[in-house]
């Protein structure tokens, strides 16, 4: 299992046993352990948009609110009514 971020909160625990049963593993990457200066961030980053342009990879969008209804955006984050990617149109 991979844990990215913490949207939902700190994860349960899960009992080192329940995953030797099946030689599992579980990993929390962070950016920092992969890119460690500003400049190597910036490269990377600059890669990944310059592919979003040449569309090798898409940007998916799931919800889109006016920033006018900034607070109902949040408020359906909390109450776990969105999944995926908001925006907030200015």
């Amino acid at each position: 299992m991979v844990s990215f971020g913490q949207s939902s909160g700190t994860p349960d625990p899960v009992p080192l046993p329940a995953l030797a049963a099946k030689s599992l593993f579980l990993t929390r990457p962070s950016m920092m352990h992969y890119k460690s200066t500003r400049d190597e961030l910036l490269k990377t980053a600059g890669e990944v948009f310059a592919n979003v342009v040449a569309g090798v990879l898409r940007v998916r969008v799931n919800y889109k609110y006016p920033l006018s209804q900034a607070a109902q955006a949040h408020a359906d984050l909390e109450n776990r009514r969105t999944s995926g990617s908001v925006v907030l149109i200015p």
